[in-house]
């Protein structure tokens, strides 16, 4: 197959790549790929910010812009979905006229859910950030969070409440309110029921907090009157932060966990003995902030791992097959671009890439999508949490294919390489000419 490399690489989150085949009987024509764009959107909204009251300042009324993002715009009942919350402007800025330094901002916040199905997804972020100049502006944060979809239907996603921390000196907090809520719907998901999902989930009602603060864990969809464990996470590990609580007569039930492990970054609930994603929901992020008094002539040292994006590059937008002869047919045949898929999100979501292709068209009439065929092949880089499977070998199609996947897990993530042998079969007298259909491949 020949293949034209882009003049850039396309970077997406949860994003659609389309890949053109051509094929001919006497002759070839590569057709340019297609591209489709994600639902989410920037929206500005009004603000009320009440800086702590060290600052001697009234409150402050702005406009924030931000942007939500998911790993998944088409999950079903039962998955679980990372959402990214990033505040490109915020309203509220250095109150005092104090230079703030560099990675001393922890931010948190609220998603809040509408349509099919409602509530509030709790985000918070990793303390980094840019130095702050004396009544400076704050500079852009992202906050993440994940929540269970619980419902069929169109899913929306509006910016909420946030709060900016600050560990400076003293611990002090900013927090911002819509002033007029719901702020304008900044992404929209549609969720498809699953025969069996686990439904279970839970959400926390405040994202961080110092050590031996207590978080209220709310609960919905377990077995009811059964026994459930609430437990903080470290990675994979389970820390000491643990409870147990009864559900009520629905499956739910409201816990106050008191977090005093430093090391706990998520929290989660579960029925029976042991972790089983079959029968827990979580983990649901949380930050604890280290309010340890530092010793005279010391200095703290802090860093951060931040998460990233879920993402795939091509390498080209076309593809040549072989030709086949008129009178004979047969398979027309060659290899699919290596497509590269970069998961650095660095939770518990797997991730699937699928591609379904059109009728090859062409002056004798077209060649049915069901004719396309291949063999899926992936790599992945040593290092990587999470395993690349290959597809199974079959018809591609216009419904569809899986060409590779990773599957969920405690930690995800990695970087793959995916490829796959394919094969259109021609009939016998199709009319002489150029052929072509286009493959699109969706990461999810």
């Amino acid at each position: 197959m020949a293949l034209r490399t882009p003049a850039r690489r396309r970077r997406w989150t949860a994003a659609l790549g389309a890949t053109a085949l051509a094929v001919a009987a006497g002759g070839a024509l590569a057709v340019p790929a297609g591209a489709l764009a994600t639902t989410s959107q920037a929206v500005d909204f009004p603000t009320h910010c009440v800086p702590p009251p060290i600052a001697g300042i009234p409150p402050i009324d702005g406009t924030t812009t931000a942007e939500i993002t998911v790993d998944k715009p088409t999950p079903k009942v039962g998955d679980t979905v990372t959402v990214t919350y990033k505040v490109t402007k915020p309203a509220a800025s250095n109150p005092v006229d104090l230079a703030l330094p560099a990675d001393i901002m922890t931010p948190s916040g609220k998603v809040v859910l509408g349509g099919a199905q409602t509530g509030a997804v709790t985000v918070t972020g990793p303390k980094k950030n840019d130095p702050v100049p004396g009544k400076g502006a704050f500079p852009p944060f992202s906050m993440t969070g994940t929540f269970t979809v619980t419902a069929p239907g169109s899913i929306t996603l509006s910016p909420g409440d946030y709060n900016i921390h600050t560990s400076y000196l003293m611990e002090l907090d900013t927090p911002c309110t819509v002033t007029d809520p719901p702020a304008p719907v900044s992404e929209t998901i549609t969720a498809s029921t699953r025969p069996g999902a686990n439904e279970r989930n839970i959400q926390l009602g405040a994202a961080s907090g110092a050590p031996g603060v207590r978080t209220t864990v709310t609960g919905a969809k377990f077995t009811p009157l059964i026994e459930v464990t609430v437990v903080g996470r470290a990675g994979a590990a389970e820390t000491a932060d643990r409870m147990t609580v009864t559900t009520d007569s629905e499956g739910g039930f409201a816990a106050r966990l008191r977090v005093d492990d430093r090391a706990t970054t998520g929290i989660v609930a579960y029925e029976g003995a042991a972790w089983d994603p079959e029968k827990g929901a979580g983990p649901a992020a949380y930050t604890v902030v280290d309010d340890t008094p530092q010793p005279p002539d010391s200095q703290k040292l802090h860093t951060a791992v931040t998460a990233g994006e879920l993402s795939m590059t091509q390498a080209g937008d076309s593809v040549q097959l072989s030709s086949v002869d008129f009178g004979q047919g047969g398979a027309a045949t060659g290899d699919l671009r290596t497509v590269t898929v970069k998961d650095f999100r660095g939770g518990p979501a797997g991730w699937s890439l699928t591609g379904k292709v059109t009728d090859f068209t062409g002056p004798g009439g077209a060649i049915g999508a069901g004719q396309l065929s291949w063999t899926p092949a992936c790599t992945t880089k040593a290092g990587s949490p999470s395993t690349c499977v290959p597809g199974s070998a079959g018809t591609v199609g216009g419904d569809g294919a899986t060409l590779a996947s990773a599957p969920n897990g405690t930690l995800t993530g990695g970087e793959f390489t995916v490829d796959a042998k394919v094969s259109l079969n021609v009939p016998a007298f199709t009319a002489p000419g150029a052929y072509a259909g286009v493959l699109t491949l969706t990461l999810s």
